[in-house]
């Protein structure tokens, strides 16, 4: 496999795709290499009894700015803009300690600036042997994935500061949605993880298992986990982006989906919280769309336990927090149905992206183009959007942005025929 195309593009998640959407719109020849069998990366939607579950991402996070509101509605799909279930109470809470625990977590945020100014650690805002720290630990994990020694306290607020809210969704599933808005006129290779990336005279070669591929300029959209690792071998040179991509590790995220086999009291389209006082504890939507689901989501030390122990241990640590919640005869209601694996999945190697403390920079450089003909995209490249797939899909369309501009640059006669 031997050809010329004007540019490839490494990974086919929103990043990619979007780059694919702006590329093809300027009428570029270009191919998109996936290593997996499927499109959609993070973003992935499956099937399960009639039901499409989002494994990976499944909220349109400010939902007015969220660029694929837009690409759902002109192709089709159908838009939910009701309020989230997470914004009502939380059944089997004692309502005191739900709003002490909540308390909390906002008083955790407003220490966060003071802490950027100094060690830029998020868990030097935790109050010392705070009640509700193993609460905050939890939040913190949803929306993190790693523990708050981890994070960030600048790039955690960059992404706070600049959300709006707005959290909608999409019924077929948002990777559903993300995996059909490939343009046919993109050229795709399923199954084939791109081995090496050279510079060559007038562009880059690109190896893969079925030979090698040139173009003028490669966006490379693949996971910091991915580009910090050896899984594909850079031109030399690119020591700083591997260093970038190490300083913005992916967190640990898990779903666990259970089957409600009997009628039961779960309400439709509920929400409920696990344990205010367990750093594991998961959030639960609770028969979405009126479905006989229950699904689970775990983040930071509640994903380890998938990681670490496997699924048999996440289907029984979260049917406890059910039972202790629900009552003893919602046990037998019960059925395990899925569980997600996003840490264990070789070609992308967990959650989303968290710049460790200190490291928020690390965003800003991983963007930086290499050479002009090698192009980053991705979540983590996102100045304040990181861990969506609008802040994947916006950095695509950033590096296809740079990509033309380039070829412009080089290509008199590319800049004449883009120009009439």
């Amino acid at each position: 496999m031997e050809s010329a195309f004007d540019v490839i593009i490494v990974g086919g998640g929103a990043a990619g795709i979007g780059a694919a959407r702006r590329l093809a719109a300027h009428g570029l020849t270009v191919l998109m290499l996936e290593a997996s069998s499927r499109l959609g990366g993070r973003a992935f939607t499956q099937d399960l009894g009639g039901y499409p579950l989002d494994f990976g991402c499944e909220w349109l996070h400010s939902g007015e700015r969220n660029a694929w509101v837009a690409i759902a509605e002109a192709s089709g799909f159908s838009v939910d803009r009701s309020e989230p279930p997470w914004a009502k109470a939380h059944p089997g809470i004692v309502q005191d300690e739900q709003e002490a625990a909540q308390r909390a977590f906002r008083d955790w945020n407003e220490r966060l600036p003071h802490v950027a100014q100094g060690s830029d650690r998020a868990s030097d805002a935790l109050e010392p042997g705070g009640k509700w720290n193993a609460y905050v630990r939890a939040i913190a994990g949803f929306m993190s994935g790693v523990a708050p020694e981890r994070i960030s306290a600048a790039d955690y607020m960059a992404y706070d500061t600049a959300s709006t809210g707005r959290n909608w969704s999409v019924p077929l599933g948002y990777g559903t949605l993300v995996a059909a808005s490939l343009p046919s006129a993109v050229a795709l290779r399923l199954a084939t993880p791109a081995e090496r990336i050279d510079l060559t005279a007038d562009g880059v070669a690109i190896t893969t298992r079925a030979g090698t591929i040139r173009a003028g300029i490669a966006i490379l959209t693949v996971s910091t986990a991915v580009l910090a690792g050896d899984a594909i071998r850079l031109p030399s040179g690119t020591e700083a982006w591997r260093e970038a991509a190490a300083a913005l590790p992916l967190g640990r995220n898990e779903k666990v989906f259970l089957e409600i086999g009997r009628d039961t009291a779960f309400e439709p389209d509920s929400h409920a919280y696990g344990n205010l006082r367990d750093a594991r504890s998961a959030a639960y939507s609770i028969r979405p769309n009126g479905w006989p689901v229950i699904e689970a989501f775990l983040g930071g030390e509640g994903a380890r336990i998938l990681e670490e122990e496997g699924p048999a241990a996440g289907f029984a640590h979260v049917s406890t927090e059910l039972v202790t919640l629900f009552g003893s005869d919602v046990a037998s209601a019960l059925r395990p149905l899925a569980a997600t694996s996003w840490s264990r999945m070789a070609f992308i190697g967990g959650a989303y992206s968290c710049a460790l403390p200190g490291q928020s920079y690390a965003r800003a450089r991983l963007a930086q183009p290499f050479e002009d003909r090698l192009f980053f995209a991705g979540e983590a490249t996102h100045p304040f959007d990181f861990t969506t797939a609008h802040g994947a899909h916006d950095s695509g369309v950033r590096a296809a942005d740079e990509a033309l501009a380039a070829l412009r640059a080089k290509r008199p006669a590319f800049r004449r025929a883009l120009l009439s």
